[in-house]
């Protein structure tokens, strides 16, 4: 069994994605979190579609609206482990 390694799995996602995986987590249309974001539904599709950057002011406002960090929508491949340990 020495010769066994545990698989790593690793997905890479976008500011977008994360957003949108939050939203569909919590069921909520993009009209829906437009609604309690302040931030037209236009642009929350163009942020899930990475043709808008997110910003560090939306992401404060949308993790306000989808009750989560602005970290997990500004980093979300951000690996505490590895990158505290350097």
């Amino acid at each position: 069994m020495s010769d066994f390694r545990k698989a790593k799995k690793s997905v890479e996602v976008s500011p977008g994605e994360s957003v949108k995986i939050l939203r569909e987590l919590q069921e909520l249309s993009q009209n829906e979190l437009a609604e309690l974001s302040g931030i037209p539904q236009s642009t929350i599709s163009a942020i899930e579609n990475d043709r808008v950057r997110l910003g560090v002011e939306r992401s404060k406002v949308l993790a306000r609206a989808l009750k989560c960090h602005p970290a997990v929508l500004v980093f979300p491949g951000w690996d505490v482990g590895t990158e505290s340990a350097a």
